[in-house]
């Protein structure tokens, strides 16, 4: 940040002497606003992203996303108040960490759904790594239409983690669920919603980089949920997480250009380069993510 006689070096590689007071209040006084930028400005600390005796500790901004994705699953796990005797059907599951996480925290069961082969794959390759293969499945399915295999109110919970985002119809996808919970079960879903009105191409970055089409506003979503026959528990703000999920997916992909650049190829990157910053935008400016605690009437 300063020189190097500022920062207290000498100038030929020897020792490092040990700065004034006058020095380091004249590297505050200049300097303070850069920090302001790179650490925050609630404080000048290096801020506790993870707390002690934690599960494992974070020292890089992936292990960071991936303790914030494990809290924002515990988290749910809470709202929906999960039991061993509950079999939680996880629509648009990934590659099945919650639903692991739900059946190995609660003792419950959890059968996650997905349109990606290879989501199912990697699903049941971690439920059968954590030893739970008997309690969690992945199948895959169309969440709009689930078939006659997802028997009329046969789970006690539902969850959709960020994944009726990608969905063409969202009362379908609702109606389905309400179809297969029990009378009482409840329904925790996430929404990206639009907080304004951004131009096409921000929708078209949007619609090539996250597989979705445009968002909806949170009055809109709520109209669709008691279309749907569900009564709404439970409506919380996340906006801000999702802002700085929006900030690290930006920093991560410059951190891995050259491993995008040989796993995907210089057309298909330079493609991506140029969406990047405007999805980095359409986040910042434009979105905000909901989360919707609905219940089917008993």
């Amino acid at each position: 940040m300063a020189d190097s006689a500022s920062m207290g070096f000498s100038g030929d590689g020897g020792d490092a002497v040990a700065p004034t007071p006058e020095e380091v209040g004249s590297s505050y006084d200049e300097f303070g606003a850069l920090y302001g930028l790179i650490l925050g400005d609630s404080a000048i600390h290096v801020g506790m992203w993870t707390p002690p005796g934690g599960r494992a500790p974070a020292s890089t901004l992936p292990d960071l996303a991936n303790l914030a994705m494990d809290r924002q699953t515990d988290y749910y796990i809470e709202t929906l108040g999960l039991t061993a005797d509950d079999h939680l059907l996880d629509i648009g599951c990934g590659t099945g960490g919650p639903a692991v996480r739900a059946a190995r925290s609660t003792g419950g069961r959890a059968t996650g759904i997905t349109v990606s082969r290879s989501q199912v794959e990697l699903g049941r390759a971690r439920a059968r790594e954590a030893g739970l293969a008997d309690r969690v499945n992945f199948a895959l399915a169309n969440a709009m239409d689930l078939g006659k295999e997802y028997e009329d109110e046969s789970y006690d919970a539902a969850w959709a983690i960020d994944s009726f985002a990608h969905m063409s119809d969202r009362l379908a996808a609702l109606g389905q669920a309400r179809r297969v919970l029990r009378p009482g079960g409840r329904l925790l879903f996430t929404e990206f919603t639009l907080r304004s009105e951004p131009d096409p191409e921000y929708l078209a970055v949007w619609r090539a980089v996250w597989t979705s089409p445009p968002p909806l506003d949170p009055p809109t979503v709520l109209a669709r949920v008691v279309e749907a026959g569900f009564e709404l528990e439970r409506l919380e703000d996340h906006t801000e997480n999702f802002a700085v999920t929006g900030e690290l997916m930006d920093t991560l992909y410059r951190d891995h250009h050259d491993e995008i650049l040989e796993h995907y190829g210089a057309e298909t990157t330079a493609g991506m380069d140029a969406a990047m910053p405007k999805l980095r935008e359409f986040i910042r400016n434009h979105l905000g993510y909901y989360v919707f605690v609905a219940r089917k009437p008993r």
